[in-house]
């Protein structure tokens, strides 16, 4: 792919000259750029580049609305692991549909088999950009925090865990509103495991112990990175830092974790303590689930009067419409160009010129009806997209009302459960002194024989009566906690029941959805191939026209137009 210096025009890698300015085409470092992936998505920057996958600001190719397309590193592409793990991060963030998760609108392989997913452009900056600039004021950093803590409460209903939660992978838009990103090591409940024995995926100063020696932790551990990034924004320091990764694992594992107080005089004594309780070195130390510490956020919002970020709903796609660019450009080059050699040849057109005319004509008038049939596959896809978006949203509040109501549940229940251990143990801890007064008494038993009275057997009696009774008492106590620990778990079990089949229906409907949009997709593709096949063509036969005709001084206003016509791009890199 080339590209021209002064206009951003792209050039299939054949051509040398632009034929709308003449300037000397430059070979575009990024195989990527100027190119169309699936036939449908040009990319015009690269914005991001990481060690899995690179990322370029994009448009659709009908319809000029901006996204991002992420694109698998070629050295990875070729690793069935890796390219399965780039797979599921589309499927996962497209399966979870919330305003705080970043929006996944495509997914497959491109042409030379890359995989890529198509996703919503954002515009703003990382929290780790924020928390770099100072420590975060507790007025913007709990708002943050909620928001963050409702998209891992939406990932773990659906059985997502991120598994890589850092100010990185959050990203704040205009007015703070929250997106998680890169779900590139999720993982779900019911997917096959794509992580061998040994292997830790993750970054080590937000990992939760158990992540050092498992790769199977669950959700505990994304919320053991939110308390990490909690305290790191009120502080702008991480509770465990050291210079190698293996230490700072250690440190996880073996310290405490510093009380926010410490660094934060000011913190309020609630905050406090939910953040000591996520960094709880054991998982059942940690708040029960996502949606507790949202209660418990929420809590101290209240108490601190810093107001709650709005709880928003879906957000509309975009009427697809075409982009007045995209629809005028090659008719208006064309008319240009006809007017310039009627200017250079009068009505005596050469046969050779006059048959590229009339076939330029030709490709201008199949590229608008090109465009017209791939808005109207457009318009089909996003109608199925908004459908199925609405009804996820639906479902997903149908979730969040579920999983609400049990979270509190699910706490009194373990808690419940708690409190078993030592009813248990000072039940047990009476048996070795039961069995002691027994002893007594049948010592002054053997003694009286029955013919004598002895105030001490009747001492001994009183004695084991007494610490039967506390015995029987405990063990009755012991009994009913665990009775109501029990009907609190069956209350669960069956809250967790409904959830189950929500989430199959979900999965049915993620199935039927993604056969509905296929063939659209596909139409799309082979609309996006052939209008890109007739730009190049129509990029030659301009340039056949052009370049003996450059040259002359009266033509000059013309090629003016034709440089006009081309608007200038992103610059190529």
């Amino acid at each position: 792919m080339k590209s021209c210096p002064t206009c951003s025009l792209r050039y299939p890698s054949e051509s040398n000259t632009c034929f709308a300015d003449g300037s000397t085409l430059v070979v575009l470092r990024d195989p990527w750029l100027g190119s169309t992936v699936a036939g449908r998505y040009v990319l015009d920057e690269l914005i991001g580049i990481g060690g899995m996958a690179s990322v370029y600001r994009a448009r659709f190719l009908l319809t000029d609305r901006p996204c991002a397309v992420k694109l698998l590193n070629p050295q990875l592409a070729s690793d069935h692991t890796t390219r399965e793990r780039f797979n599921r991060e589309a499927k996962l963030a497209q399966r979870l549909a919330h305003p705080n998760i970043i929006e996944i609108f495509d997914h497959g392989d491109a042409e030379d088999g890359t995989p890529f997913l198509v996703m919503e452009l954002l515009e703003g900056e990382s929290l780790s950009e924020i928390i770099a600039a100072g420590p975060v004021p507790l007025s913007r950093a709990l708002p943050i925090a909620i928001q963050m803590t409702r998209a891992l409460a939406r990932a773990h209903d659906f059985e997502v865990i991120h598994r890589d939660l850092k100010p990185e992978n959050v990203f704040l838009l205009r007015g703070d509103r929250v997106k998680l990103l890169d779900f590139g090591i999720a993982r779900c409940a019911q997917d096959v495991r794509l992580t061998n024995a040994g292997e830790v995926f993750g970054t080590p100063e937000y990992m939760a112990p158990e992540r050092a020696t498992s790769s199977d932790a669950g959700p505990p551990a994304d919320l053991y990175a939110l308390g990490v990034i909690v305290f790191e924004m009120l502080t702008q320091r991480l509770p465990f830092d050291a210079p190698s990764p293996a230490q700072i694992l250690n440190k996880h594992m073996l310290e405490p974790p510093p009380r926010l107080a410490e660094h934060l005089p000011d913190a309020p004594p609630a905050l406090d303590h939910l953040v000591y309780d996520l960094m709880s070195k054991v998982p059942d130390g940690r708040p029960v689930d996502a949606h507790r510490v949202l209660a418990a956020l929420q809590e101290v919002s209240e108490a601190a009067q810093v107001p709650m970020p709005p709880d928003l709903d879906a957000a509309p796609l975009a009427p697809p419409r075409p982009s007045s660019a995209a629809a005028q450009r090659w008719s208006t080059r064309v008319e240009i160009v006809e007017r310039l050699v009627s200017k250079t040849y009068g009505g005596a057109l050469p046969v050779e010129v006059a048959r590229t005319l009339e076939q330029m004509k030709a490709h201008v008038k199949e590229l608008a009806e090109l465009r017209t049939r791939g808005l109207e596959e457009q318009r089909a896809l996003d109608t199925i997209h908004r459908e199925w978006k609405e009804g996820r949203f639906r479902q997903g509040k149908a979730m969040d009302r579920l999983t609400v109501d049990i979270s509190r549940t699910r706490e009194e229940a373990r808690a419940t459960r708690a409190g078993i251990a030592p009813l248990a143990g000072a039940a047990r801890s009476l048996a070795p002194r039961v069995r002691e007064a027994h002893r007594e008494v049948v010592f002054w038993e053997g003694r009286s024989g029955f013919r004598e009275p002895y105030r001490e057997l009747a001492a001994a009696y009183r004695a084991l009566a007494d610490l039967v009774d506390l015995w029987t008492n405990a063990r009755h106590a012991e009994l009913e906690v665990e009775a109501a620990a029990v009907e609190k778990e069956r209350a669960v079990a069956e809250v967790d029941q409904q959830i189950r089949e929500l989430r199959h229906s979900l999965v049915i409907a993620d199935r039927a959805m993604e056969d509905r949009k296929a063939k659209h997709f596909l139409a799309l593709a082979d609309v996006g191939r052939r209008a890109e096949k007739l730009e190049f063509e129509l990029l030659r036969s301009s340039g056949r026209i052009c370049a003996p005709l450059r040259g002359r001084a009266d033509l000059a206003p013309f090629f003016a137009e034709l440089a006009g016509s081309a608007p200038v791009a992103a610059a190529p890199a």
